[in-house]
Formats: structure tokens, C-alpha cells, sequence
């Protein structure tokens, strides 16, 4: 089954389960924006809570807020997203499609990786146990040819957008023969900028004619507020300030199901430090960041940084982390030395004074800031995606399971009464009216109890209790793992204990990196 295949699969598998549905399908749809069902919306909000527990409990120095999504328009001048949030824009001609010239030719040298991995893949087959991937990948022609393309055209492409020529990036498009997905042709007309942000009306502000925009980004947020966050807080330096909430771009080319969407969510960490002090930061930052990833243990080589070469306005480093989706390695999370280019712009835009007074050094700064923000619905994608799998069990039958780490999953655990008789629902009963205060259970008594694991499976749902007739006697039930399928029976006082150990949050905090020390 090809990648493709299987991410069709699994969106299919988001709606028919109740993770994802398509936002107004009555209507039709939206294109780009999706709404999350029953099972979605827990495991978002465990995600949410991994997050927010990690960042904001775990750090003393790290405190939460909730901003507004309406902000006074000054706020996105001051920013430089009126100005500079564009996005380079190609349409063909014959598909009347549009699309980001920057992505195209990113898939394009993606394609050139994919190839350059066949070949590594191809000398696994060929020299088995006596294979050195170092070697081949230095001395291999095709290797070499292929990774000597990509490095030039990422080359070109990075002169061509630090330097916002068009043209540029119209011609490594013609020179690479770079097609339409949909037309197949190279019937290309010229990149030109486009901005992404939503725009609406608020009455009068100020005079002005009430023109307002939807928030791109949750950081302007955490800045405007820094004032206030660091006087009633008494904060001192270092100290971090997160937000979670949504976030709104006039994508053009929105695409891969909720990867790229038109509404957002995002979970941000603005990291206020000495300045001076920033590059050390980042570095702690994003070693802390990669391994909130790798403790979830959807397998740790799925990550990857990705060193920007191309700096945003505001920033002096920024990197990558990359997962692998079903459609190539791609952003999940993003790590930004900012500089004090925010607080310094809404100081001169605003004409208050933002400066932070460090009573070690007793003198007024400035803060620069290190920015950690994470995409919550690609997050959701990378969960999922990783979760998804079709097993071939001994029977030769097939089951869906999706293996999400148990501390997200939606429903921790499933209770079922073996038949609807004989005082069996009486008892599961009594046992999911103990759980549900701790945990998110299901009670399921529909169908036979094969059919009712396969839903459970199809899920997420680590545990399935399952009540018999022999529970009335010896008071112990059938506890039933998803992954391995194992069974084994456990007093139902254990049971609480069980479910605990395996789906709470504690053990998986644990592994944290302190980025403190």
C-alpha cells in the first residue's frame, strides 16, 4: 500500500470513527476547515493538556494566559505582518489551480531525497549485514547526483526568497520542470506576493474606518501583555509566558486534510531572557521541545530538526521540528530566537515604555525573547498518523487499531458486560460508575464481544474490561490490552491501579527534560 493510499485511508477512518468530519457537510463543506468529533475533540484536549502541563506545571518560571483573538490593528503593523505576511503565489494556466511556489519546489527536492533513500534502500538489499550507509553515501553516483541537485536548487531557492525576487523562484520552477499536480503541465504565470490575513470590521476604533484582522499567530498575545503578566506575576528573568488558542490564514493552497488549515490552533511559548543570552536558550529549547516529542514514544525516528536558511524578519536563529507524516517529513513545531524585535516594535508603535528592570544587573532592558510554538492540529496529524495501523492477525483476519500512547488516547477504557443478563450489566455498571470520575470510559454492550474489541481497537482505547459470569463469584474481571491482545484477570479492585499506571500523565512527565538546570 502506497503512502497515498494509506492517508486516504486514515482520513476516512477520522470521519467514520468520529475524530475529524468536514466542517458544514450538510452545505457541502468549506474547503480547509474541519471540525472534530466526538473522539477527536479528547484526544485534542489530552494533547492540550500534555502541552500545557509540561510547559506551564512543570516550569516555575513559566506562567499561562488567554488573549484576546480581536487586537487593536497597530498590533499587526507593529508586528510587520500588514506589511511582510505574504506567501509566494504560481497559478497554471490549464488547471486554473494556485499554488505556493516555495512548496512546489520543496516537493520537488523532497523528491530528490525519496530517490537518494531508494538508492540507500536498494544497497541495504543488495550488501545486507555488510552494508555501510555512510560510505555508500558518499561514494554512490546517483547519491551524489541526486544530493548535488537538491543542494543547489534549496541554494537558489533560499538566495531567491531572502531576497524576495519573484522571478527567481518563477524561473527554478521552468529550469526544474516542475509540473502541475493536476495538469501535468509547466504552463506556468508569475509568482506574485499575496497576504494571509483575515480581515473584518469593529465599529469605530480610534477614528479609524474599523478594519480589524483575525489574529495569525497567538504571539502578539503573550507581547502586548508582557507588562502586565510581569507586574502582577513579580516575574524575573528568565521566565516564559504560554497561550494556547486559535489562529486564523487566508491559506490559498490549504491541503493534507488538517495539516494545512484555514483555522487553527496553536499551542506558544514566549521565552523572555537577557539579551545575550538568546543563542544559549534556543539551544536548551530546542533539545526540551524535541524530547516533549520523542517521551510519547511514537518513535524516535520520526523527528528531525530543520535549520531555517531563510530567517524570518524578527529572528537571528530558527529551526525545525520535522515529523514524518504519511506525506514526507514536514513542520511540526517551530523553534525562534526572536530578538526584542516585538516587544522593541510595540514599544515604538505604541509609546509605552516595555522594558524589563533586572535588579541583578540594575539596569533596563529590553528582553529578547526564544519562541517555541506548536501547531495543535498537525500535532493531532502526527498522533494519528503515527497511531494508524492494519494488522494481519493469526486467524488471517485483519484489524484497524490505532495506537495512540495511551495518556492521549480518547477513552482510557472500555467496560463490557459479557451478555445483557444474568447480572452482569448490573456489575459493569458499578464499575464504570468508579472509573468515569478518573478516567474517560465507554460503556459498550452491543454485539459480540470480538466486534465490540474491534471498535475499541479502531479507537485508541488501551483497555477493555470485560465482566463474565465468574465475575459474580471471584469478583474479578477480564482486562484485555490493545496492543498485544493479551488478556488477564484481575480483581476489579486493581483495576483503577491498572488503568492509572498506564494512561496517566506522571510517567510520561517524568521523562522531561528540565530546562532549568
Amino acid at each position: 500500500m502506497t503512502q497515498e493510499e494509506t492517508f486516504k485511508q486514515l482520513t476516512a477512518h477520522a470521519k467514520e470513527y468520529g475524530f475529524i468530519f468536514p466542517s458544514s457537510e450538510i452545505y457541502d463543506g468549506l474547503s480547509a476547515v474541519y471540525d472534530y468529533g466526538q473522539m477527536g475533540v479528547e484526544l485534542k484536549n489530552n494533547i492540550k493538556k500534555y502541552w500545557w502541563d509540561a510547559m506551564v506545571r512543570l516550569n516555575e518560571n513559566i506562567v499561562g494566559i488567554d488573549s484576546a483573538i480581536f487586537m487593536h490593528p497597530k498590533v499587526w503593523q507593529a508586528s510587520g505582518h500588514v506589511g511582510a505576511f505574504n506567501d509566494p503565489l504560481i497559478d497554471n494556466k490549464d488547471s486554473k489551480k494556485r499554488y505556493r511556489a516555495d512548496v512546489l519546489i520543496e516537493d520537488h527536492i523532497a523528491r530528490l531525497e525519496e530517490k537518494i533513500q531508494k538508492e540507500v534502500e536498494k544497497g541495504r538489499r543488495k550488501f545486507g549485514d555488510a552494508f555501510d550507509e555512510r560510505q555508500f553515501l558518499s561514494t554512490n553516483p546517483n547519491v551524489l547526483r541526486n544530493r548535488q541537485k537538491a543542494d543547489e536548487i534549496r541554494a537558489r531557492m533560499t538566495e531567491a526568497l531572502n531576497a524576495n525576487d519573484l522571478e527567481a523562484l518563477r524561473n527554478i520552477i521552468i529550469d526544474c520542470g516542475i509540473v502541475c499536480p493536476v495538469s501535468g503541465s509547466r504552463n506556468w504565470t508569475e509568482v506574485r506576493q499575496f497576504n494571509l490575513m483575515f480581515s473584518t470590521q469593529l465599529g469605530n476604533i480610534s477614528g479609524q474606518d474599523g478594519i480589524i484582522y483575525l489574529r495569525p499567530e497567538t504571539a502578539q498575545g503573550i507581547f502586548v501583555n508582557f507588562l502586565n503578566v510581569c507586574k502582577t506575576g513579580r516575574m524575573k528573568i528568565p521566565f516564559g509566558i504560554a497561550q494556547t488558542g486559535k489562529a486564523f490564514r487566508n491559506e490559498i493552497v490549504a491541503r493534507q486534510f488538517i495539516f494545512r488549515m484555514r483555522e487553527f490552533e496553536q499551542m506558544e511559548m514566549q521565552f523572555f531572557v537577557r539579551p545575550g543570552d538568546e543563542l544559549e536558550w534556543f539551544s536548551k529549547w530546542k533539545e526540551a521541545r524535541l524530547q516533549w516529542h520523542k517521551a510519547l514514544g511514537l518513535g524516535d525516528g520520526k523527528y528531525r530538526f530543520h535549520d531555517h536558511e531563510k530567517l524570518a524578519h524578527y529572528a537571528n536563529a530558527a529551526t525545525d521540528i520535522e515529523f514524518e507524516f504519511p506525506f514526507g517529513f514536514k513542520e511540526l513545531e517551530g523553534i525562534h530566537s526572536r530578538t526584542d524585535f516585538d516587544l522593541g516594535n510595540h514599544q515604538k508603535f505604541s509609546g509605552r515604555k516595555i522594558q524589563y528592570f533586572d535588579p541583578e544587573t540594575n539596569e533596563s532592558y529590553t528582553p529578547y525573547v526564544v519562541e517555541t510554538s506548536i501547531g495543535l492540529d498537525r500535532m493531532f496529524l502526527a498522533v494519528l498518523s503515527a497511531a494508524y495501523c492494519e494488522e494481519k492477525l493469526e486467524n488471517g483476519e485483519t484489524r484497524t487499531v490505532l495506537r495512540i500512547p495511551p495518556v492521549l488516547s480518547p477513552v482510557k477504557a472500555a467496560v463490557l458486560p459479557l451478555v445483557k443478563k444474568d447480572g452482569l450489566p448490573e456489575v459493569a455498571r458499578e464499575i464504570m460508575d468508579t472509573l468515569k470520575y478518573d478516567f474517560n470510559c465507554q460503556y459498550d454492550d452491543k454485539d459480540s464481544i470480538g466486534k465490540r474489541y474491534r471498535r475499541q481497537d479502531a479507537i485508541g482505547t488501551p483497555y477493555c474490561i470485560t465482566i463474565d459470569h465468574d465475575t459474580l463469584a471471584d469478583r474479578c474481571v477480564t482486562v484485555r490490552d490493545r496492543d498485544t491482545m493479551a488478556q488477564e484477570r484481575v480483581p476489579v479492585s486493581a483495576i483503577r491501579g491498572i488503568i492509572e499506571e498506564k494512561t496517566g500523565y506522571r510517567p510520561v512527565l517524568e521523562k522531561l527534560y528540565d530546562i532549568n538546570k
